[in-house]
């Protein structure tokens, strides 16, 4: 096998670079478990790098549990043990009212900062550009001195909006800077959407499980939640939104598009076209939440659900929470035919949305950096998700079933039928470690012995020793 040279690139370290495309080959099936890795001389002539890189990449790939070095035979590919996924959910398929009493004791630990986050489904501070951020804040709280500390009402700062449609491309949605409404992170964004389109008493058809803070916005409205059956790779199952459809009266479907949050579920392009299909035969707008789009291993950004609709029924959220920063609080609404009421909904709830935040995004979307740092951050979520699994392999009952999303970072846990998670996440807590619980993701309260992790996480010995004591745990029962 031939390496190719390889040329550095700004953001990452040489060897990094080096690691990256071994892991590649790896992923794509071009190095297969127990094959031969090429020498450290060989990486050395064939990559252009010197002896001490190529060592030092062998070295990263052995810390990600990639390969393995053998006495008077170098390093080859290791046997990486794949868990099986669960199955397809099978809820009870009855609409219900919404309790999420469990949320809030759940996040209540993200305040404790000596808490192992594998619970929230937040990124690891040091991944995302802080430095890069906060200078930008600082240049547009100098340059735009009355501008950020103004008001800034629907639909939002023009150059912000413009930025958003400019990378809504990527998405395959080609829509106009008059089209997007900056919100208050995306959860205001499904919350002002959830409201444009329903009354308190109607009903919303979701994924099962679903995240939980959707769950939290049906509640607030008083809405109610028809669960659907839902696979881990191919989404929700359509015929079963069509029977509910024909039988049921559904004002309205929620669903997150891509590496959904709890399953990692990327819905392929021919199902995303039906279900606007779907929904528009019957006249159903479609809340889409599209948060984890620009996280895909593979490099290719998938289309929006939105980027099928041609009727103006999706209304697509989105925001750069779980890609540049938590804190700034900067989302967006395409309301499609219900802009209208979206802002004057945005207008009442909280009046605007932070003008300086939106111009601090908007110049990091224009200095060029972002592809460079998203391309990082995919990176950097793969090896620390296939690293998640390999300590579930390694520390946690054989008969564990864990999902295998192609993006995001979260992984879906399910355990024995009989295991309950709650009392695994009081157990856990006493360990200074946090999960979430399944029955968080259902209003139903099924799921109980599933639960979620965060991968989101840097790699480390605590996060290990962290994954060690769940296993532990689990085993005692």
């Amino acid at each position: 096998m031939h390496l190719r040279p390889i040329e550095q690139t700004q953001g990452a370290n040489l060897y990094e670079q080096v690691a990256n495309r071994i892991q590649t080959l790896i992923a794509e099936g071009t190095l297969q478990p127990g094959d031969r890795l090429p020498s450290v001389r060989k990486v050395h002539q064939q990559m252009s790098v010197s002896i001490s890189t190529a060592l030092e990449a062998y070295r990263l790939l052995e810390d990600r549990g990639l390969i393995g070095a053998k006495p008077q035979s170098g390093y080859f590919v290791r046997s990486v043990k794949s868990p099986p996924e669960p199955d397809r959910s099978s809820p009870a398929q009855k609409a219900c009212r919404v309790d999420t009493s469990l949320v809030f004791q759940v996040n209540s630990m993200v305040r404790d900062p000596d808490i192992i986050q594998l619970g929230a489904a937040v990124p690891g501070m040091d991944l995302l550009p802080l430095s890069t951020l906060n200078r930008l804040m600082g240049q547009v709280m100098r340059h735009n001195p009355a501008l950020a500390h103004s008001y800034s009402p629907p639909p939002g700062c023009i150059e912000f909006r413009r930025a958003i449609a400019r990378r809504l491309l990527d998405a395959d949605c080609a829509v106009t800077p008059d089209q997007i409404v900056a919100t208050h992170g995306a959860t205001e964004a499904v919350y002002l959407s959830l409201r444009a389109t329903t009354q308190p008493g109607d009903t919303v058809a979701i994924s099962s499980p679903s995240y939980y803070g959707l769950l939290e916005a049906l509640a607030t409205l008083h809405l109610r939640a028809l669960e659907l059956p839902t696979h881990p790779r191919e989404g929700i199952c359509l015929d079963a939104l069509e029977t509910a459809l024909k039988q049921k009266k559904i004002s309205a479907c929620a669903l997150v598009s891509n590496f959904s949050n709890p399953l990692g579920t990327c819905m392929s392009n021919e199902n995303k076209q039906a279900l606007v299909e779907l929904l528009a035969e019957y006249q159903i707008p479609l809340i889409e939440d599209d948060v984890y789009g620009d996280l895909s291993f593979n490099g290719d950004r998938p289309k929006a659900i939105k980027a099928f609709d041609r009727h103006g029924l999706v209304l697509y959220c989105a925001s750069y929470s779980k890609v540049l920063s938590p804190g700034l609080r900067v989302g967006w609404a395409v309301p499609g035919c219900y802009q209208a009421q979206v802002e004057r909904l945005k207008l009442t709830v909280n009046m605007s949305t932070s003008p300086g935040s939106q111009l601090a995004i908007a110049a990091f979307l224009a200095n060029g950096g972002y592809d460079r740092h998203v391309r990082n951050l995919r990176r950097a979520y793969e090896q620390q998700m296939l690293q998640m699994i390999q300590a579930i392999c390694n520390y946690f009952p054989e008969e564990t079933k864990v999902t295998r999303p192609t993006g995001g970072h979260v992984l879906w846990v399910e355990l024995d039928p009989h295991f309950d998670t709650m009392e695994l996440f009081q157990k856990a807590g006493q360990h200074k470690i946090s999960i979430s619980p399944g029955i968080m993701f259902s209003p139903s309260r099924s799921y109980g012995n599933c639960f979620r992790l965060n991968c989101g996480l840097p790699w480390s010995p605590k996060v290990e020793q962290a994954m060690e004591t769940l296993g532990r745990l689990i085993r005692e029962g």
